[in-house]
This record gives structure tokens, C-alpha cells and sequence, in this order.
């Protein structure tokens, strides 16, 4: 395969490689909010053992399991992303390896790896011995 397929794969395999973080930073805002509403419910609570019950009040109304976007909780700006873009990019990455590369993922990184190691020299083996294959 030419240097250049190879370069515009690895460029395709690092926007997907950030797309996958993107979409983990994604959960952790999911589950973020959801322990903030949590949180936010316990406070409530204690503000009305407190005997603040006009507060505990005004933020159980006005807070408490309310949408983080317009029409929307966390889980749904996750599945609209999953949806709408991840899939989508994780498609056209695979079609784009499919019928470049056959299949093959990190040719880049497999180059430098080839370019960067010590050949014949332990921990620089090119793959994982035969039984660490045999296990999986």
C-alpha cells in the first residue's frame, strides 16, 4: 500500500481515536449530572430539615430533574451524539479500511512500530508469542 493511503488512514484512525474520547468525556458528563441532581435532592432535604422549606421548595421546582439542554436529560444528548455522529463516523472509518486497507486497522501505527523497535531484541517482538494467540 502507498505512504499516502497509509497517512490519510492513521489521520482517519486519529480523528475516530478522538471522537471515541470525545464520546467518553460525553458519559462522564452524563453520569456528572446525574450525581449533581442527586446531590442536589439530598441538599434539598437537608435544607428542609434545616426548617428552610421555601428554599428546599423553590430548588426541588426549579432544579431538580430538570433538562441540562432545552427538551433534554444527559442521557439523551448521549444517545442523540451515539445516533446522529459516533455511529456514523465509525461506519464510514471501517468502509474507509474495508476497501483501502482490506480490513487492516493502524497501518500507521504497525509502520513506526516496524520503524521504532529493536529487531531480535525481547519486548521489541513484532507480535505477541503464539500463546498469548492461542488463549484468546
Amino acid at each position: 500500500m502507498d505512504a499516502a493511503t497509509v497517512d490519510a488512514l492513521g489521520k482517519l484512525s486519529a480523528a475516530l481515536e478522538s471522537v471515541e474520547r470525545a464520546r467518553g468525556h460525553l458519559y462522564g458528563f452524563h453520569q456528572l449530572c446525574g450525581k449533581a441532581d442527586f446531590e442536589l435532592g439530598e441538599a434539598v432535604d437537608a435544607l428542609r430539615e434545616a426548617g428552610h422549606d421555601e428554599m428546599a421548595a423553590t430548588l426541588e421546582e426549579e432544579l431538580v430533574g430538570r433538562n441540562v439542554l432545552d427538551g433534554r436529560w444527559s442521557f439523551q444528548i448521549v444517545e442523540e451524539y451515539d445516533d446522529t455522529y459516533w455511529s456514523a463516523f465509525r461506519r464510514l472509518e471501517q468502509d474507509a479500511r474495508d476497501r483501502l486497507a482490506g480490513g487492516r486497522r493502524h497501518l500507521y501505527e504497525a509502520e513506526l512500530k516496524a520503524e521504532r523497535r529493536t529487531a531480535g531484541r525481547r519486548h521489541h517482538e513484532s507480535r505477541p508469542p503464539e500463546s498469548a494467540v492461542d488463549s484468546e
